[in-house]
């Protein structure tokens, strides 16, 4: 499993590495001959720098594990897809009990999860369910909690009998420490399922509902504290080619976010996810590069 990463690579959000070559010899030579230091040659006029642009190379997708072993609960899956050129971000929940047939064997992504952390889920989702994958965040309680009061809460309408919420099924507002409780309740009569869908559809609702500027503009702060919490495979590279399209889609788009429900079918105890539903959701969201 991937360990929290800590001191510089902690903060890859924070840093730029430049690479340097120093030139000896003969090289020093041209070099001083080349920038005019000499007075034969006078030095050039820079290069503009071309403006940023958003493009389809921004677009990327991400699997959100939400694990919180005091809670009680399975993990929690959720597949994202951010496209900022179309400005969309859309969220698809996998039920913790979905299998798929890796190297001719049946496996369950919970167990695969269990045993080999973040990274097998991911191998779990490309090769078991043959969708796209580029990176993994894995967050805890803290962190998820930081995210949920970043973005602001949501209201959201809460059709379960769960204790601390309203009981009338109509809307009400639900701050991180709610939010956490609800994507974790392992008490739905739909189980894993409704699980997921809750997960994808009051991340969709959230994201919506937030103040995109707001967000945008205080873009980096939040990353820089957030990464310092999760385990993550993203790099200062990522960062540094995505974050005007990921600013750019949050400050100009308006309701960006949707969520799709994974469609199958329940066998005992788990859940078989539906071979056409797999195949439009690669060609629409998650298409494999």
């Amino acid at each position: 499993m991937a360990k929290k990463k800590s001191g510089s690579i902690a903060v890859p959000f924070l840093l730029t590495i430049f690479f340097g070559l120093l030139i000896i010899g003969g090289g020093t030579y041209w070099l001083y001959n080349y920038l005019g230091l000499n007075g034969k040659k006078a030095l050039k006029e820079p290069q503009p720098r071309a403006a940023a642009v958003v493009t389809e190379e921004d677009s990327h997708t991400v699997l959100l594990i939400l694990d919180e072993p005091e809670q009680q609960c399975s993990s929690t899956f959720v597949l994202m897809s951010s496209k900022p050129k179309e400005k969309k971000v859309v969220f698809m929940g996998i039920p913790t009990n979905t299998i798929a047939i890796m190297d001719g064997q049946q496996e369950h992504i919970k167990n695969l999860y269990d045993r080999g952390g973040a990274q097998s889920a991911v191998k779990f989702v490309r090769d078991g369910l043959r969708l796209q994958v580029d990176r993994y965040i894995k967050f805890d309680s803290a962190s998820f909690r930081k995210v949920c009061d970043i973005l602001g809460g949501v209201t959201y309408q809460v059709n379960s009998n769960i204790a601390g919420f309203k009981k009338d099924g109509g809307d009400e507002y639900l701050n991180s420490r709610q939010i956490e409780t609800l994507v974790t309740y392992p008490g739905f009569s739909g189980r894993e399922i409704e699980r997921a869908y809750t997960a994808s559809s009051i991340l969709s609702a959230m994201v919506n509902q937030t103040d995109g500027k707001r967000v945008a503009d205080n873009f980096k702060t939040s990353f820089d504290s957030v990464i310092n919490m999760v385990t993550t495979d993203i790099t200062s590279v990522d960062y540094k080619n995505r974050q005007f399209a990921i600013r750019s889609m949050l400050e100009y788009g308006t309701t960006i976010a949707s969520f799709v429900i994974m469609e199958g079918e329940p066998f005992n105890d788990d859940f078989i996810p539906s071979e056409t539903f797999l195949a439009d959701a690669q060609r629409l969201y998650f298409e494999v590069k």
